[in-house]
């Protein structure tokens, strides 16, 4: 039973991310209709600008990229 529940707590871990993952993106697209007229160019660097300091803040490398 330990293994089933462990299993069904991962996948609602990783469906979690992954719904925030989709309500960013779609967040994202509409800040490019309203401040951007559609172009995304801003919104695409600026979350990999963010990205790479959320991965760089805590421990003051970027080893995380190397696991990619």
């Amino acid at each position: 039973m330990n293994k089933i529940l462990k299993l069904v707590r991962q996948f609602s871990i990783a469906l979690g991310i992954l719904l925030i993952w989709r309500g960013l993106w779609y967040a994202l697209d509409y800040v490019d209709k309203i401040f951007f007229n559609g172009n995304s160019f801003f919104t695409v660097v600026g979350g990999i600008i963010i990205g790479i300091l959320i991965l760089y803040l805590p421990d003051g490398d970027l080893k995380e990229l190397g696991k990619l």
